[in-house]
């Protein structure tokens, strides 16, 4: 079975990958590794840590999103920030017509499933609903994602730059027949393995390529092709990134520093960045990224410099050598 992305010459012009993680798109396939019988030396750590933590309230979401097949598409609403605040605020919004179009869908592709009857409160758009789904969400998202959030988002970043380097040096073609290892470009179309047939026409809207974390296996994407495009695919981990040596980073600095602090050290030094990059990349108040900063700036382990209206943050030699573990050089 095949996914077909049909494309333009515009949608060629509008295509683009994705910026930062997608808080959203990773709660739902999270649910998934979380779920499946599945041993992976990539996920087995992040599973045997919080498995025991997961919140009672996830059964909401597991119930929208079941263990395989068709999950509801505004689960995964599209947001130009990715954040977890700016997806629950556009799950809180789902329309009515929207609510009702994907449950009346979950219920047709799993019909030996019985929905609980808070669903229908759902479907008629009752606000308490809506507002439960997104509670559980941010519950399940503070428990299982935000502690190893900032090793998250630096594993799709080294993706991220590693698909630009290739986008400049081989173009778009480059891009799509390494997107995945059953992936097959050839001017207009981009066929992948999917489990299901499914066709998507771009129509001069191009699309959205998101790396994601706890995505496996093969590629995915919104049901309904009328939603703006999306694609979410799997990227090369780091086999180690959910270990305690790298949850957070650093046991030694986290203790020297606090964790808040030590997660804004670490994500300076994956790559150069402004207080509202920061704090995007983090999922923390902007406030709280530039008082975080100036502290570590106070300590000589950042270092600031105003460009125009942002000030941009670099980690210095003294931050790396601490980061390293090693003893920084003496001056003369």
């Amino acid at each position: 079975m095949t996914l077909r992305i049909y494309f333009t010459g515009e949608d060629l012009a509008r295509t683009r990958i994705a910026g930062e993680c997608d808080a959203m798109w990773e709660v739902m396939l999270s649910l998934y590794r979380l779920r499946r019988r599945e041993r992976t030396v990539v996920f087995d750590k992040w599973k045997q840590d919080i498995v025991a933590k997961v919140p009672a309230a996830t059964r909401l979401l597991t119930t929208l999103a079941p263990e395989r097949g068709y999950a509801v598409d505004f689960l995964t609403p599209r947001t130009e920030e990715g954040t977890l605040a700016a997806g629950l605020e556009a799950l809180r919004r789902t329309t009515r017509k929207r609510l009702r179009s994907d449950l009346w869908e979950l219920s047709m592709r799993h019909p030996a499933t019985r929905l609980p009857g808070w669903v229908n409160g759902l479907a008629t758009g009752d606000q308490q609903a809506i507002g439960a789904v997104a509670s559980a969400v941010e519950a399940y998202f503070g428990a299982c994602l935000s502690p190893y959030w900032p090793r998250i988002q630096s594993q799709v970043a080294r993706e991220r730059a590693r698909r630009s380097t290739m986008l400049s040096q081989g173009g778009w073609g480059a891009v799509f027949s390494t997107l995945h290892p059953s992936a097959r470009w050839s001017f207009p179309t981009l066929e992948l393995s999917y489990p299901a047939d499914h066709d998507i026409h771009l129509n001069g809207r191009g699309l959205l390529l998101q790396p994601s974390c706890f995505c496996r296996q093969t590629p995915i994407t919104l049901r309904d092709p009328d939603l703006p495009p999306v694609l979410v695919y799997p990227i090369e981990h780091d086999a180690g990134w959910a270990h305690d040596e790298a949850n957070g980073g650093h046991p030694a600095l986290r203790r020297l520093l606090g964790l808040t602090r030590t997660h804004v050290l670490e994500t300076i030094a994956d790559g150069d960045c402004t207080t509202s990059e920061l704090a995007r990349r983090l999922g923390i108040p902007g406030s709280t990224a530039s008082r975080q900063a100036t502290a570590l700036r106070e300590a000589g382990l950042v270092r600031s410099q105003r460009l125009g209206q942002a000030v941009i943050h670099t980690v210095t030699d003294l931050g790396t050598a601490l980061l390293e573990g090693r003893r920084p050089a003496l001056m003369a």
